[in-house]
Order: C-alpha cells, then structure tokens, then sequence
C-alpha cells in the first residue's frame, strides 16, 4: 500500500509548515525579522506504462500512460523579502533601514554577520555595538563628553559637544547588499552570514548602489502579517487531518484483506 508512505510524507510536510509558522507568530515582535514560508516539491514517480511508450504491434503509442507519485518533500523554506512598518523610538542610536541592505557586525570569532536590526548600543568606551555586544561596521567610538548623537539618512554620524555649536564628525556607518539575500543563513539573533548562494558582500554608502537610507529614532517592526499567518495554520493543520484520514483508511483496508477466508 503506497497510499501509507505517501500519506506520511504529506503528514511530515504539513508539520514542517506549521513549524514554519510557529516560528513566525513567535518572532511577531523581532525587529527586522522577515516572514519565512515553506515550500515543497512532489516526489520521484513510479512509471508503470511510460507516456509516448509503444502498447502494440501496431506502433500504437500511449498519450499518458501511468505514473504514480510517491509523496511530497520539502524543498525550502525561503524568507519573504517584505520591509517591515517602522516605529518611532526616539532613541538616538536606534536606526531603520529604510529600504533594502543590512547592518555589518563582527562576531567574536572575527567573521562578518549581517542584521536589519538597528537597535544599537554603545558600551562603556563608547563602541557603537548591537544588542548582543557585537561592534557594528565600521567601528565607531563616541566620545564621553558628546552632549548628543546624530545620524543622517546617508548614515554620517555626528557628536555634538557643549562647547561648540558644529557637530564633529565621527565616522560612516556603511550599509551592505547581496544579490540573492534569500540564500542568507540565518544564524540567530537577529543575524545572517553570507553563502556562495547569496552572492558577495556589496559594501555601500547608504542610498548608493539601491540600497536604503537610515532613518534616526525608528526601529523597523517584524514582516509578519498575523492574520495571514492564521489562514495558512489553518489549511496546514485540515492537510495534516485529511493525510491521518488517508491513512485510518488504508489501515481498515489493509485490516479488511487479511480477514478474507
């Protein structure tokens, strides 16, 4: 009974999706976090009478013939590239993207990582870092006694002190593009790492080469769209039901063969 695997294959899909989706509702409130959606791509088939195959003598040829498919598997679960609402924060470190691009950050081990997410910090000598304490590239120091911050749509950013009126200029943060930002390897918190899927780094100004602007004071908010996210948890757990059916079904088949005397 093929009908057995098939329907688990269908049963591991549905669950897999909902996985998907339990993981999006969760991260409702992550900023900068993009919506994933799982795919899935049907399995090898079974050819009991190949199409164009030869039936008879008489060179008759069949239009169709058989083929019987053996179940579904996944085949990604791709981000959806959606920009998020922004929100005003009033913080004079936080910054949103506005646009495409990602933030560059240094992990402890010395490799480069990628966020949207612009909720900086600044430790106790001043490095500009994320939430996690990574320095955001290029590393930029603010000074003690800066009375405050300011960081334009080009991401220059200023320092201003009691005792001038000009602001100083303490350095640029630059912004990054990939080609394929779908082929990205999510890592955690909020980051990525680049893949040959992704393409290179394309370093950049902001508002250069396509990429967004930053915008001083907002946070952009998470891609999720909950009621979309409900509809889908909805069909994925009735595919999920009507796959256990499939299989009731055959067991009471397969129950009603061995009972033939």
């Amino acid at each position: 009974m093929r009908a057995l695997t098939i329907a688990a294959t269908g049963m591991s899909a549905q669950q897999m999706r909902v996985e998907t989706i339990s993981n999006n509702l969760a991260n409702m409130s992550t900023t900068g976090y993009n919506a994933r959606r799982a795919e899935f791509a049907d399995l090898h088939y079974q050819q009991m009478a190949r199409a164009g195959s030869v039936n008879a003598a008489d060179g008759t040829v069949l239009p169709t013939g058989v083929q019987l498919g053996l179940g579904v598997r996944p085949a990604a679960v791709s981000l959806h590239l959606q920009q998020g609402s922004l929100s005003a924060t009033q913080g004079d470190l936080d910054v949103a993207i506005d646009g495409l691009g990602y933030l560059e950050v240094t992990l402890p081990s010395g490799q480069t990582a990628y966020t949207r997410d612009g909720g900086l910090k600044r430790t106790g000598e001043g490095l500009i870092v994320t939430s996690e304490g990574f320095p955001v590239g290029p590393e930029i120091t603010i000074p003690a006694d800066a009375r405050s911050i300011s960081i334009n749509a080009d991401g220059e950013v200023y320092a201003y002190f009691d005792e001038a009126a000009a602001g100083q200029l303490l350095g640029q943060i630059t912004l990054t593009g990939f080609t394929n930002s779908k082929g990205l390897e999510a890592i955690g918190s909020n980051m990525f790492l680049e893949t040959e899927a992704s393409g290179p780094a394309l370093v950049s100004s902001p508002g250069q080469n396509g990429l967004g602007t930053l915008r001083q004071g907002y946070l952009e908010d998470s891609s999720v769209d909950a009621v979309r996210e409900i509809t889908e948890l909805i069909e994925a757990q009735r595919g999920y039901e009507m796959n256990a059916k499939v299989i009731s079904a055959v067991d009471q088949m397969m129950s009603a063969t061995t009972q033939v005397r």
